[in-house]
């Protein structure tokens, strides 16, 4: 009977003990933050979540996981009154937000000169600026190396054209009798939007307020990128490639140079059995341009804890958290102190040129977006789709 009464009054004390923990959890201030991101992303996040906690006792990160279909979800817990106070962000969809009055102005809080200007630019409308940059996004040509010297093909450098894009390509399907494919091909205009920006096309004009694709130079460079499957046979089409992706082909050693972004270096550091490099897009008829973007924190106007959330964005885009992040490898940073320090220009780690990342965003150009702009790149992938195929047009 004893021993019974004495468990019964441990589980008691341990009763006691929780809630009085949650008693005291329950006087700090909550502060929910939503983000889209890997595992492999969200395993360096997580301690600086921790580390931030731990230096504001009085503060709580209850962290909102969203890794797919983020911005369909956000919509709902915005319409339902249950948004974040913190939103990881993109410039594609910051539009639709600010026009909705759903996001507080942060000019007040950020340091212009401490950011790449064009990482700025992509959160600012109206000349106020609605999310602290994180990152900026931009494309880049991957190269294997080994191919290169397999076939004697000489590299790329960096003032390449698209006609030596095209004659590269063209080499390696000859001196490989086919088996190797000079270039990537995906069919989402993320990766057709180099070849219209270097020939003086867009999808939007600058201001966002017209629709530009029609024009004759857009189509041009749409049935050009078309051509690297379906008339040069120097990219692979979907029947070639099947459910592969670029990037499994490009580790395959099937692709010799693949258009994509900064998001492939962890990937391919870890997975990569040959020597691999970066280098510029290719120049067109306007030189190389390639579109940015960028991804930020973002403030909800109807928080209940503006300070607070002000002083987690604060910690969580300060330039010892984006160093962590850079870490990963998954980034390049928005800080041009973290961008030239040692942790992302690596030189012990490929790739060698990861300085190209920085220097293309002088002449790269923030993708001109509107409120409707991901509708409109939706409807206009559906448009394309039988144009990648190998249907020309004239006219969209």
């Amino acid at each position: 009977m004893k021993k019974i009464i004495g468990l019964v009054f441990l589980i008691l004390l341990f009763l006691v003990f929780l809630l009085s923990k949650n008693s005291v959890d329950d006087k700090r201030v909550v502060i929910k933050f939503s983000s889209w991101g890997s595992q492999s992303e969200i395993s360096f996040l997580l301690p600086l979540i921790e580390e931030f906690e731990q230096k504001n006792p009085d503060i709580k990160i209850e962290f909102v996981h969203i890794p797919q279909n983020y911005f369909q979800k956000l919509h709902l817990l915005y319409a339902s009154n249950l948004a974040p106070d913190v939103v990881f962000i993109n410039n594609y969809y910051l539009p639709k937000y600010v026009k909705a009055n759903l996001l507080e102005d942060l000019t007040p809080y950020i340091k212009r000169d401490e950011f790449f200007q064009k990482s700025v630019d992509c959160f600012t409308f109206d000349k106020k600026i609605y999310a602290i940059p994180r990152d900026v996004s931009n494309l880049v040509v991957y190269y294997n190396k080994n191919l290169f010297d397999r076939y004697r093909i000489p590299y790329p450098s960096r003032g390449w054209t698209i006609e030596d894009l095209i004659s590269i390509s063209k080499q390696f399907k000859t001196k490989s009798n086919g088996e190797v494919f000079g270039l990537s091909y995906e069919t989402d205009l993320l990766y057709v939007m180099p070849f219209l920006f270097s020939n003086g096309a867009s999808v939007l004009s600058d201001d966002g307020k017209k629709l530009t694709i029609t024009e004759k130079n857009a189509i041009d460079s749409i049935n050009l990128y078309s051509d690297f499957a379906n008339k040069y046979n120097i990219a692979p089409k979907k029947s070639q490639s099947a459910s592969r992706t670029m990037a499994q082909m490009f580790l395959q050693q099937k692709i010799a140079m693949q258009i994509s972004g900064r998001w492939l270096v962890p990937k391919y550091r870890q997975e990569a059995g040959f020597d691999w490099d970066i280098i510029n897009f290719p120049s067109g008829k306007k030189g190389s341009i390639v579109n940015i973007d960028a991804s930020g924190y973002a403030l909800s106007k109807n928080s209940m804890h503006k300070a607070e959330a002000i002083k987690f964005i604060e910690f969580i885009s300060s330039p010892y958290s984006l160093s962590k992040l850079a870490q990963s490898g998954l980034i390049v940073p928005a800080r041009k102190q973290v961008a030239y320090s040692q942790v992302f220009l690596d030189s012990k780690l490929p790739p060698k040129s990861a300085s190209i990342f920085l220097d293309i965003i002088q002449t790269a150009k923030p993708t001109p977006v509107n409120e409707n702009y991901q509708v409109i790149i939706d409807k206009l992938n559906q448009q394309l789709e039988s144009v990648f195929l190998g249907k020309k047009i004239t006219r969209l």
